[in-house]
């Protein structure tokens, strides 16, 4: 059983179709979040591994987890002793 000790929800709302915005959120190249940089290896499925690199940090390395397109995925990355998880859904209606 996984406890969640911390959660977090943020929503954005658009007149983007759910089509539309589910493939600007899985392209890497659209993730724009400075001073980090973001590097997805393969496309955005699950199992596919990526990087994200911050100015004198370490890489951080993160995984898809789960993909159920085109409302939602999971991605995971491992911290020390924790685990960070987004799961950002796509709303179809």
């Amino acid at each position: 059983m996984t406890t969640i000790a911390w959660e977090m929800t943020h929503a954005v709302e658009t007149n983007a179709s759910p089509a539309f915005a589910w493939n600007y959120w899985t392209n890497a190249a659209n993730w724009d979040d400075p001073p980090a940089k973001f590097e997805l290896d393969g496309p955005f499925a699950s199992g596919s591994r990526g990087t994200t690199r911050l100015p004198g940090q370490e890489p951080l390395h993160w995984f898809v987890r789960e993909v159920n397109a085109p409302h939602a995925a999971t991605m995971e990355m491992q911290l020390e002793g924790a685990t960070l998880s987004f799961e950002p859904p796509v709303n179809s209606t």
